[in-house]
């Protein structure tokens, strides 16, 4: 009961309200119009004695102002606003002649109208930002950016609307082309670009005067990906961009002529078999010494800069034998030297055999040197400095199957002038099985100029 009470007293509630303001004052309203019309109208005062007929002629009324009111709000708040990005700007000038600094490639316009028409500005086809320059001389000038409105009942609103523009005066020079190549890395690992010839070799820039001498370089950048289905042989790439870069390597906003250049690009594939040289680091385990290495591959193909290639003779695969002592096989990565793009093998098995270590002593081994500036000649100061006894730790069948020739025992000379000198005595072999020490520590020499 409690619930249908408040219930009812909402509804008297509104009721109130709606009487207190729409439907009495409209009635009072009507009664006033009436009052003037009763002389003249029988029909409408009979109708006027009915208080159920003024109460729908009120509401009637009322729904009519709500229409009205209603229909001017949408005009005022039916306005919708949609920005155009990235609009081109279109410049009209002397092109040949001048240089144009200030002017923005693209604008964002904003238009602000009713949706409907909004949709169609946008199914129009587009149309560019348009500035006069015609007329105007070398120096700083604000203009103001156009567009041509293809639906006159929107607001067109530019961003920027107005620029400030510097105008030069176009000079002209002549750079040397150089050549840089572009994702390189993406080429076949067994080939290699030796060779690019440009069809030209010089281009005209033009550009305002400060430009010009800013440009450092013009590039020919070489895509390599751009290359289809590179192999060995010689190709033709066409339209080749030409870039000017400053000293900073950033690019310089200038005309090159022509703006492309072709280039015949020499492709080989360079190779050479080498053998795998074990290097051991790190000492055995007391007593122990290699008696043995076995390599799962002898040798590998190498790939790469031909120039780089004569100078390698071997690949090493290094293996850390610190503190072994027994046998073991190891799994190695082969690295690539600097200027090798790609190894046959990438991986390689070496197993080691170790056994108990002996020594031997090698006397009169001569000592070289290396490293000595060829301005100077060098003289051991006595007949003791001249050669020195070796002692080489491995096993027993190894070291007794050693040829003395392949000791080489050396002092390192570099950094060392004129006058007498006491320098540390160096060894090393053919056979990485083992170890050489020199009993004689350092030699003294003399040097002098020749």
């Amino acid at each position: 009961m409690k619930k249908q009470s408040k219930i009812k007293k909402f509804f008297i509630s509104i009721y109130k309200f709606i009487d207190s303001i729409i439907i009495t004052p409209i009635t009072k309203l009507v009664l006033k119009i009436t009052d003037i019309l009763r002389a003249n109208t029988k029909r409408f005062d009979k109708l006027t004695n009915y208080k159920s007929a003024l109460i729908v002629i009120s509401l009637i009324l009322a729904f009519a102002t709500f229409l009205i009111v209603d229909q001017e709000s949408n005009v005022l708040i039916d306005q919708y606003a949609e920005i155009l990005y990235d609009r081109q700007v279109t410049a009209t000038y002397n092109e040949e002649l001048y240089v144009v600094e200030g002017l923005p490639e693209t604008v964002d316009i904003t238009m602000i109208g009713e949706k409907r028409h909004i949709f169609l500005a946008k199914q129009a086809p587009e149309s560019d930002v348009t500035v006069d320059l015609t007329g105007l001389k070398p120096g700083n000038h604000k203009v103001t950016l156009k567009y041509a409105q293809k639906i006159k009942s929107l607001d067109y609103k530019l961003d920027p609307s107005e620029v400030t523009i510097t105008i030069y005066k176009k000079e002209s020079d002549t750079r040397v082309v150089s050549t840089e190549l572009m994702h390189q890395d993406d080429l076949d690992s067994k080939l290699y670009i030796s060779n690019i010839n440009l069809d030209r070799t010089n281009v005209i820039i033009k550009g305002a005067e400060k430009r010009l001498k800013e440009v450092a370089v013009v590039k020919a950048l070489i895509d390599v990906n751009k290359i289809s289905n590179p192999q060995e042989g010689t190709i033709t790439l066409e339209d080749i961009p030409l870039v000017a870069y400053d000293e900073d390597g950033k690019t310089v906003d200038v005309e090159i002529v022509p703006s492309t250049v072709s280039a015949e690009i020499k492709i080989i594939s360079p190779s050479k078999t080498v053998p795998i040289t074990v290097v051991p680091t790190g000492s055995l385990a007391f007593g122990k010494a290699i008696k043995s290495i076995s390599t799962s591959v002898s040798e590998v193909t190498i790939y790469g800069d031909q120039t780089v290639i004569n100078n390698i003779s071997e690949i090493e695969a290094k293996i850390d034998v610190k503190g072994l002592e027994e046998d073991k096989e190891y799994t190695v990565t082969l690295e690539k030297p600097t200027g090798i793009t790609e190894i046959s093998k990438t991986t390689v098995k070496v197993k080691v055999e170790v056994d108990n270590a002996v020594t031997k002593e090698f006397e009169n081994i001569s000592v070289g040197t290396i490293n000595l500036d060829s301005k100077y000649k060098v003289q051991a100061l006595s007949e003791q400095d001249r050669a020195v006894t070796v002692v080489v730790k491995g096993t027993e069948s190894v070291v007794n199957q050693l040829d003395t020739s392949t000791i080489n025992a050396y002092i390192d000379l570099s950094n060392y002038g004129v006058g007498d000198h006491e320098v540390e005595v160096e060894v090393e072999g053919a056979d990485n099985r083992l170890t050489y020490t020199s009993k004689t520590k350092s030699v003294k020499v003399r040097i002098s100029e020749k």
